[in-house]
């Protein structure tokens, strides 16, 4: 969710405020992370899956300009924040009986608590098999099913999307990340949450594309969203389809 206006990138040239830097601010009483672009031409206001407010900004932009702005589009904002914390107020819960449906790779598959089991959890005939002595830890296990196999996985798929991105990177992990679906390092490191293992093939690989373009560009900027474009030409429909779909999927509390 964001919101574009253009700018006059020399603020700062017209009072004692000085230009904004990268980092954390609070503005007219949100909590805001502002990064700055030196190829910005005006402010982009993001309303962040997890909720974050990040503001991009052209270098030369100052804090009473972005205070001024924000104050412009708060209801916009304040709109946009409670559409998120409505999406995670409605996110399915899950209830660890056999019969549930778990979602893999874009398809639904049941569990089925078990008498004996080699592994804590398997993928066995179409259903996820946990054994019953396990149920407590259940949640806990599924998840780390889900870590171990999109570490094996994600690798193999993300390759040829670096390849045509022309972007080095050193690893990729799979991790609990919030309401992140990804982060990476400037040292070339990419991280995927493992929720993301339940997503199609198809909005997987926008993840993957989207982080891979952050080794290129840190911000959402114009830059930024040509990169995904030029590896992704339907990036758009991808992006809209993972908003909706995201919220529908199991993700027990923000700190998984």
């Amino acid at each position: 969710m964001n919101f574009s206006v253009a700018t006059d990138p020399v603020a700062a040239s017209r009072g004692d405020t000085p230009p904004l830097a990268s980092g954390p601010l609070n503005v007219s009483g949100l909590d805001i992370e502002v990064i700055v672009s030196a190829g910005r031409r005006g402010v982009r206001l993001t309303i962040e899956r997890d909720a974050r407010v990040t503001a991009a900004v052209p270098a030369g932009l100052d804090a009473d300009q972005l205070t001024e702005l924000v104050k412009g589009r708060r209801r916009w904002i304040y709109s946009k924040l409670e559409d998120r914390a409505a999406a995670v107020a409605s996110r399915p819960t899950k209830r660890f009986i056999t019969g549930e449906g778990f979602s893999y790779l874009g398809r639904s598959y049941r569990l089925k608590f078990v008498a004996a089991a080699p592994a804590p959890v398997q993928l066995i005939h179409g259903r996820f098999q946990i054994h019953r002595d396990r149920h407590d830890s259940a949640s806990a296990d599924l998840i780390d099913w889900y870590r171990a196999h999109g570490q094996a996985w994600l690798p193999g798929r993300a390759a040829p999307w670096a390849q045509r991105l022309r972007v080095p990177w050193a690893q990729l992990t799979v991790r609990k990340l919030g309401y992140r679906w990804g982060s990476c390092s400037p040292r070339g490191t990419v991280n995927i949450h493992w929720a993301t293992m339940q997503l199609p093939i198809a909005l997987v690989d926008y993840v993957l594309v989207h982080e891979f373009a952050h080794l290129q560009h840190h911000d959402h900027s114009t830059a930024f969203w040509r990169v995904v474009e030029r590896a992704m030409p339907d990036y758009e429909v991808r992006r809209a389809r993972l908003d909706d779909l995201g919220a529908q999927l199991w993700l027990p509390d923000a700190n998984n």
